[in-house]
């Protein structure tokens, strides 16, 4: 089938869902649920062809009565009264394996949101046409998926907190560069961004990959931690038309997880994130976390710190207040990372990268960090990415990947110009661990801000004092 018939169909499954009275959120997760029932028989039959050609048994995740193909002709009214009531407890209930287990948690939080049982036959119908045996009918689909993420990042602002813009994931993955063999990890995976293009990396980077490597990169390579229903779903979905089978996502916070005595078999050798920014974790939660503090994004560093191996390395997207704070658990915290991990790499982002986790605005500032375990900071190179002229980033103009080539060509020669310049771990430490080092190839801040711009500033700063006033009261 060609792409604009398959993608129709998916966009022809959605205006259905919104003829009945579903918004934007619900609907993508709708379809995700939908498709993954679709996409998973076909894993399950895949499976199970495999295990008969070595002449062994399997045992399929779901009972055949609940699986799509056994109900998916049901009359509309019946279909709608077993996917209610039949087959959401059934699912929500499956354990015993840690596919089962995935499955339930999968389906945990979920629940059908259509009313109509006419409009979700007619739903159901759409996507039955989808056929997930063709190799290349379902690598259209994924794309059609990641336009459908792409749009959720666009259109609401509490879905940004999960959508990485794809141009900036794949920058770090090639700046990272992983090998067969590492274990990648995301522990705030949101919609999966970061392990399906590693996953998508290492498939094109070794095309003749011998049987071994590639149930290693199916098996034991990825791994990701998500807190909220929606996103793990999206994730899970994600990296099954990535063509990920085994993804070892897990639904969970991970700023639950005990960081006092951390087992070697628990760290990784390759961490790439984009945790979440501007939250406050409760006390109790973070009571095993011996940095104190409950500032999200500097909770992520310090646990993307502990969770990696020696020699590991790690890409993590951080807010510019990271940067340039100091005193206190901030200095501490960037003077461990300086004197313990070699932090070669900054790449300063332009405002409106993240233009989509916020109903207005250009999102917050931010900067991509990359270090690597066991190894003390020299210097640091810096690059300052800007947009082509005449472009400005917002929620309708991402950015590209065209617009990162310059600041990859750079990272690999180290090049110093007008927009990439180098700084000595001694000026850090000289500056109390300020990291916000300015350009001093640039041409200088000339730029008069409007009265709106100053306006928006001191909004911006007000906030970032009263996010200052609630972790001080949380940890009174």
């Amino acid at each position: 089938m060609d792409r604009q018939t398959l993608s129709n169909k998916i966009w022809s499954a959605c205006d259905i869902m919104r003829r009945d009275k579903l918004y934007l959120l619900q609907y993508i997760e709708q379809v995700s649920w939908m498709l993954f029932l679709k996409l998973f028989e076909q894993i399950e039959r895949k499976s199970k062809l495999g295990a008969q050609v070595f002449g062994e048994s399997y045992q399929p995740v779901m009972d055949e009565k609940y699986q799509w193909s056994a109900w998916h002709n049901l009359e509309a009214k019946d279909q709608l009264e077993f996917v209610n009531t039949k087959l959401f407890p059934y699912l929500q209930n499956l354990h015993g394996t840690p596919l089962k287990d995935i499955v339930s948690a999968l389906f945990e939080d979920l629940r059908n949101n259509m009313h109509s049982p006419f409009n979700f036959k007619d739903v159901v119908n759409l996507l039955d046409d989808l056929d997930f045996s063709d190799p290349a009918d379902t690598h259209i689909i994924s794309q059609v998926y990641e336009e459908l993420l792409l749009k959720m990042g666009q259109e609401s602002g509490a879905s940004g907190e999960f959508y990485t813009p794809r141009a900036i994931i794949r920058l770090m993955v090639k700046i990272i560069d992983p090998k067969i063999g590492e274990r990648i990890y995301d522990p705030f995976a949101g919609s999966g961004g970061f392990l399906g293009e590693a996953f998508k990396y290492l498939k094109e980077k070794n095309p003749k990959m011998t049987a071994k490597d590639f149930s290693t990169l199916q098996n034991e390579t990825f791994f990701g931690n998500e807190a909220k229903s929606l996103p793990f779903l999206l994730g899970i979905m994600n990296l099954l038309l990535h063509g990920l089978q085994s993804p070892h996502l897990i639904k969970t916070n991970t700023f639950a997880e005990d960081l006092t005595s951390i087992p070697e078999r628990e760290r990784f050798e390759i961490i790439l994130t984009n945790p979440p920014f501007g939250g406050v974790e409760g006390k109790e939660l973070l009571k095993s976390f011996p940095l104190k503090s409950s500032d999200t994004e500097l909770l992520a560093l310090f646990y993307v710190m502990k969770k990696l191996k020696t020699g590991g390395r790690c890409g993590i997207v951080l807010p510019e207040g990271i940067l340039f704070r100091t005193g206190g658990v901030y200095t501490n915290l960037k003077k461990e990372l300086l004197e313990n991990f070699n932090l070669h790499t900054i790449i300063s982002l332009p405002p409106g990268v993240f233009a989509n986790v916020s109903s207005s605005g250009q999102g917050p500032k931010t900067n991509l960090l990359f270090f690597e375990k066991g190894i003390p900071t020299k210097e640091i190179w810096y690059y300052e990415l800007t947009p082509p002229s005449g472009v400005k980033y917002t929620k309708k103009s991402p950015i590209l990947d065209d617009h990162t080539k310059d600041a990859f060509t750079k990272y690999q020669k180290r090049e110093i110009s007008e927009n990439s310049w180098v700084v000595s771990a001694e000026e850090i430490v000289g500056k109390n661990y300020d990291l916000s080092a300015k350009n001093p190839n640039g041409k200088g801040d000339t730029e008069h801000k409007s009265p709106e711009q100053i306006l928006k500033s001191i909004k911006e700063n007000e906030k970032d004092i009263q996010k200052l006033i609630s972790e001080i009261e949380n940890l009174i």
